[in-house]
């Protein structure tokens, strides 16, 4: 698996969260909040989901067999039953991503051809602490990009049933055309 590839498909990931951010900007709290039997349930349980995924598998693949993210979800993390810690508002979601997105970007400066079939060890996450799977690196970094392509759809399908009129467009071939017309500029 070519690390320039696996580069391509995250910096998409990255421009799309960015979008995806941008669009529930643009709403009202209660629209953020709004249930849907899809997803998360609401868009905002569904970006801390996506936030919540990336930091999991990020930590997963710098060697930390049994991640746990650090509050956003409450009834996923043992002990968090008030809500201790958990994101509140989409202001800190957006400063919490910012700093995941660079580690992020730290990350995958530092991949080598060789390095993407090493073996990564994670928990289970559907069946709690346990069994560790052990997955290719590449696995696990096509992994977070096609989780986020997933969730996203979920999140631009309730983003139009709250009626946003600032839809992302979530296609790679949008960003290379965005990118090739700042290029000619």
């Amino acid at each position: 698996m070519s690390v320039s590839l696996i580069s391509r498909l995250h910096e998409h990931r990255l421009w799309v969260n960015q979008s995806l951010l941008d669009s529930a900007r643009t709403l009202s709290e209660s629209q953020r909040r709004q249930t849907f039997p899809m997803g998360q349930g609401s868009i905002w349980d569904s970006l801390l989901h996506l936030y919540a995924a990336e930091y999991v598998w990020i930590e997963a693949l710098q060697g930390d067999e049994t991640p746990e993210v650090p509050g956003d979800l409450p009834g996923e993390l043992p002990g968090n039953q008030k809500g201790e810690g958990r994101i509140q508002s989409l202001m800190e979601l957006q400063q919490k991503w910012a700093e995941l997105d660079q580690r992020w970007i730290h990350y995958l400066e530092q991949l080598t051809d060789d390095s993407m079939e090493e073996l990564v060890g994670k928990s289970s996450t559907s069946s709690g602490k346990g069994r560790v799977h052990r997955t290719k690196r590449s696995d696990v970094l096509l992994h977070v990009c096609t989780h986020a392509q997933y969730t996203t759809a979920q999140i631009v399908n309730m983003l139009r049933q709250v009626g946003a009129t600032c839809l992302p467009d979530p296609m790679l071939i949008t960003l290379a055309r965005i990118q090739m017309a700042a290029f000619a500029d």
